[in-house]
């Protein structure tokens, strides 16, 4: 069992920044794929970025390419998602989620999950 809680999300102002991070528990958080999804309401969850279990492979959303950027401390057992220049379309509560093997872009893939941080994007 991997536990994951988010936090950082807030209310900012478009072209503002946040810093979401993940804090993680359990099995060993180095040995897992970890990803970002964000689900806006009546939306369906979506992918927006994910990083190999040694911090060096990511892959984003063509959508945030170039305005988020996902990291990972193991020694902390903690991801970082920083955003910037945020967009109204950027709302939506973020979740961190986690699986073992190949890293991959779907939801339903993904084994855990946390409970989410609502990110809010005033225009």
């Amino acid at each position: 069992q991997v536990q994951l809680v988010e936090s950082g999300g807030g209310l900012v102002q478009a072209g503002g920044s946040l810093r979401l991070s993940c804090a993680a528990s359990g099995r060993t958080f180095s040995n897992y794929v970890m990803g970002w999804f964000r689900q806006a309401p009546g939306k369906e969850r979506e992918f927006v970025a994910r990083i190999g279990w040694n911090g060096i492979s990511t892959d984003y959303a063509d959508s945030v390419k170039g305005r988020f950027t996902f990291s990972r401390d193991n020694a902390k057992n903690t991801l970082y998602l920083q955003m910037s220049s945020l967009k109204p379309e950027d709302t939506a509560v973020y979740y961190c989620a986690a699986r073992l093997g190949k890293g991959t872009n779907y939801p339903r893939d993904y084994d855990y999950w946390g409970q989410g941080t609502q990110v809010t994007v005033s225009s």
